[in-house]
């Protein structure tokens, strides 16, 4: 006798959108979190500044559109690491904002994780000015 198949798990009540309507919904929702970012995280808002001058300085330094890619790819990549970090110490304090050793933990993972990213940032973009200014 071959075992009746289990139904399949619910679908999740909150996505119930398709298609363009739920790419639009999607958009909206990342802007309010670009927007809560700005607004809440002083890290994010130091850091899109640093995005905002190295930008024409990356697009003027690369001599090629690959150089350029990856000089302003790795300044856009720390505001990617930094927003996750955010996201990571929101959650944690949304469960608790008693100390606890793994929420300690994961909170210093993701500070790390935005430190390490600043450090290939640094080391990327003082290798070009190198490769420009010393043949």
């Amino acid at each position: 006798m071959t075992p009746t198949p289990t139904p399949l798990a619910p679908a999740n009540p909150h996505k119930v959108h398709r298609g363009w309507r739920r790419v639009v919904r999607a958009t909206g929702h990342s802007w309010a979190g670009l927007r809560a970012a700005w607004c809440h995280e002083s890290a994010f808002r130091q850091e899109s500044v640093l995005f905002a001058l190295l930008l024409p300085l990356g697009l003027w330094l690369g001599q090629n559109w690959l150089e350029r890619a990856v000089l302003i790819g790795v300044a856009a990549l720390v505001l990617i690491v930094e927003l996750l970090n955010s996201a990571i110490e929101n959650a944690i304090d949304r469960i608790s904002l008693d100390h606890h050793e793994l929420s300690k933990r994961a909170k210093d993972l993701g500070s790390a994780a935005v430190l390490v990213s600043l450090l290939l940032c640094a080391g990327v973009w003082a290798a070009a000015l190198w490769a420009r200014w010393m043949p």
